[in-house]
């Protein structure tokens, strides 16, 4: 389960932005998950449920999750698509040389702190 990697990650970046900013306590943070980044969601905010018990400066900190979506651009037709609805084929010209622009990053679009 690498989600609970992402955690780790996650809590490593909020604590040097505490660090950074004086915080003595995070109330949320807000994670951008690309649509194929191969992340579950649910995996994701379980494991952090987990791991911030053991963190006081999170302690209360819950995580919220967006979703980006996966568009793919073609590069024969220069036209962009859902990539979950239509895979690597372009729908407008059935052209395979696509390339995904969108929808597999993991960001931390926000922290709230205390």
């Amino acid at each position: 389960m690498h989600e609970l990697g992402i955690v780790f990650h996650i809590i490593d970046a909020l604590d040097t932005v505490a660090k950074e900013n004086d915080l003595s306590a995070i109330q949320s943070v807000t994670i951008q998950l690309g649509e194929v980044s191969t992340v579950i969601a649910e995996y994701l905010v379980d494991c952090w449920n987990w791991a911030v018990k053991k963190r006081p400066l999170l302690k209360e900190c819950r995580m919220e999750v967006e979703t980006l979506p996966a568009v793919t651009h073609c590069e024969t037709c220069g036209r962009d698509y859902g990539t979950v609805a239509h895979g690597r084929v372009c729908p407008h010209c059935g052209s395979e040389k696509t390339y995904l622009l969108t929808g597999s990053e993991i960001n931390i679009k926000e922290i709230a702190a205390c």
